[in-house]
């Protein structure tokens, strides 16, 4: 066998998304959890898996997310080593993170009210990627100018006004 011989990507998305529902669902069945995932993909390049709520939310969830960004990790490690082209996977557990994410946004709000009426920029406390994507995404629709600064754990969101019309 030529060791450089390129590996062929498997490009399909339906497949990928079965493949990750599958490897879920076997990896929560060593928990004694056996439940049916609901998995789907809205861009074609994220893999949602959707696990209803049952009596381990918060044993799935960890502090924090932190487990379930681990479950997301290994579901994501498991495509890569199939070879799938799309390996990123975002896992809800009984809708903690559309919850997480309605709190956030409804608090951002008035983050963006309170940059709107100083005209200031205002930098806010580190964030997890996900949350600094809500941050990103609802911004816009406030004519807030938003920037993700800082590295790793320390990575954090500025708010800006849209128009820079601060006189000093």
């Amino acid at each position: 066998m030529n060791n450089n011989a390129q590996v062929q990507l498997n490009e399909d998305i339906e497949e990928a998304i079965l493949y990750a529902k599958k490897y879920l669902e076997d990896l929560l069945s060593f928990f004694g959890l056996n439940t049916d995932i609901y998995a789907t993909t809205e861009d074609h390049e994220v893999i949602e898996l959707d696990v209803p709520s049952t009596h381990l939310n918060g044993f799935l969830i960890g502090h924090n997310g932190d487990t379930l960004r681990g479950l997301q990790q290994v579901i994501s490690s498991a495509l890569k080593n199939q070879n799938f082209a799309k390996s990123r996977v975002n896992i809800d557990i009984a809708g903690y993170k559309k919850q997480r994410a309605d709190r956030l946004a409804k608090q951002a709000e008035d983050w963006f009210r309170e940059v709107q009426k100083s005209g200031k920029p205002k930098e806010l406390a580190p964030m997890n990627p996900a949350d600094r994507r809500v941050v990103h995404k609802v911004a816009e629709d406030f004519g807030i100018s938003t920037e993700s600064v800082g590295f790793g754990r320390d990575r954090r969101v500025v708010l800006k006004p849209a128009k820079d019309n601060t006189t000093e």
